[in-house]
C-alpha cells in the first residue's frame, strides 16, 4: 500500500522529544531516589496499556502510521512537558514580580498558566502533522494524534506527581494520588487536547469558510476543560469536583459519538463508492456488502481466519477502506487527477495481491 517516506524532520523530532522525557526521567531518577522513582514510574505506566488500547481501538477501520503515533507520543512525553516546566516557571516568576502572593501564584499557575501552556504545547504535535495531512482523513484520526500527545504528557507527569507523593507521605500517599490520576481521571489530558485534535482535522477535511476557526475554537475548548479540572481541584469542593469531571465525562462521550458515527458513514460510503470497481473483477456485489457493514468486515475476517486467510482478508479490507479514504479526500479537497490514478491504482494492486477466494 502506498505510504509517505518518513520524513527527517519527523524522525528528528521523534529522538529529540524521547531523548527530552529520558533526561526527565533521569531527573527524576536521581532527585527521588530509586526506590520512590520505581514505585511512581510503576504508578505511572501501569494504566498506559488500557488506555493506548483503548485510544488505537477508535483507529481500528484505517490505522494511522505507527511512527506518527509514536511522535505524537514522544512529543507529549518529552518536548510539552519540558517547554511546559519551563514556560510555566517564567509565568509564576513574572506574577511573583507582579506583587502576588505564593498562593496566589500558586492558583494562578494551576488554573491559568497550566491549561494556557499545556494545551498549546500538546497540540503543537497536530501543527507538526499537518506536513503530512494526507494521514489525518477525518476527525477520528485528530482525536486519535492528540489522545496519544495527551498521554505521553499525563505519563511522564504523573511519574512526578506520584514522587512528590512519595517523598510527602510515603508509599500510601503516592496510591492514594494515583487512584486519583490513575484511576479515576486517567484520561484527563487525552480528552483535554482531543479538542484541539478535532479542530485540526475538521480544518483539514473540509472546505468551508467555518475551517479556519476551528483550530483556535479547539485550543480554547481544550484550555477550557483542564482549567475547569484544575480550577474545581484548587477549590478543595467535592461538588466542583463532581461538576467539572461530569462536564469532562461529557466531553468524552461527544468524542466516542463523533468516531461512532464517522466510522458508520465511512463504511456506508463503501457501498458507493465501491460497486464503480466491480468491472476489474477485484470487487463483487457480495464483497460490497461484506465491506459496507462492520457486522460484515467482522464475520467476513471470522471466515478468513477458519480459512487460512486471515492476514489475506485483513489486507484486502485495508485496501478497500484506503480506497474509499481516498475517494473522501478527493471529494471533499480535491486531488491531482494523475496522483489520484496513481493512488487508486496502487490500491487496487494490493487488493488484487490479497483477494484469494
Amino acid at each position: 500500500m502506498p505510504v509517505q517516506r518518513p520524513s527527517k524532520a519527523l524522525l528528528i523530532g521523534l529522538v529529540v522529544s524521547s531523548a527530552l522525557a529520558l533526561i526527565v526521567l533521569t531527573f527524576m531518577l536521581l532527585s527521588g531516589g530509586p526506590v520512590g522513582f520505581a514505585l511512581s514510574a510503576l504508578l505511572g505506566v501501569a494504566p498506559l496499556p488500557v488506555l493506548l488500547a483503548a485510544v488505537l481501538s477508535l483507529d481500528r477501520l484505517e490505522p494511522e502510521p505507527k511512527l506518527n503515533l509514536a511522535f505524537a507520543f514522544a512529543w507529549g512525553a518529552g518536548v510539552a512537558i519540558v517547554l511546559g516546566l519551563a514556560l510555566s516557571f517564567v509565568g509564576e516568576a513574572l506574577f511573583t514580580r507582579a506583587g502576588l502572593g505564593e498562593a496566589a501564584v500558586d492558583d494562578v499557575g494551576t488554573v491559568l498558566l497550566a491549561p494556557v501552556i499545556e494545551e498549546a504545547l500538546k497540540g503543537a504535535a497536530l501543527l507538526l502533522l499537518l506536513r503530512r495531512r494526507q494521514e489525518i482523513d477525518g476527525l477520528t484520526d485528530g482525536i486519535v494524534y492528540a489522545s496519544m500527545a495527551g498521554l505521553g504528557f499525563a505519563a511522564v507527569e504523573n511519574v512526578g506527581y506520584y514522587l512528590l507523593a512519595y517523598n510527602e507521605d510515603g508509599a500510601g500517599g503516592a496510591l492514594q494520588l494515583f487512584v486519583i490520576r490513575g484511576l479515576i481521571d486517567p484520561l484527563g489530558h487525552p480528552i483535554y487536547t482531543s479538542m484541539i485534535g478535532l479542530g485540526v482535522a475538521y480544518a483539514l477535511t473540509r472546505r468551508t469558510v467555518a475551517r479556519f476557526a476551528a483550530i483556535p475554537l479547539g485550543y480554547l475548548g481544550a484550555v477550557f476543560l483542564h482549567g475547569l479540572w484544575n480550577g474545581s481541584a484548587t477549590t478543595g469542593s467535592l461538588a466542583w469536583v463532581a461538576a467539572a469531571y461530569l462536564v469532562i465525562m461529557g466531553a468524552l462521550i461527544l468524542l466516542i459519538t463523533v468516531t461512532v458515527v464517522e466510522r458508520r458513514q465511512l463504511v456506508t460510503r463503501m457501498g458507493l463508492y465501491l460497486p464503480g470497481y466491480q468491472q476489474t473483477g477485484l470487487i463483487t456485489e457480495a464483497d460490497v456488502r461484506m465491506l459496507s457493514t462492520l457486522s460484515g468486515r467482522k464475520a467476513a475476517r471470522k471466515w478468513a481466519r477458519g480459512a487460512g486467510l486471515g492476514r489475506a482478508m485483513s489486507d484486502y479490507q485495508q485496501a478497500a477502506t484506503e480506497l474509499t479514504m481516498l475517494h473522501l479526500r478527493a471529494e471533499r479537497q480535491g486531488m491531482d487527477p494523475v496522483r489520484f490514478a496513481v493512488e487508486r491504482d496502487a490500491h487496487l494492486g494490493m487488493m488484487a495481491n490479497a483477494r484469494r477466494w
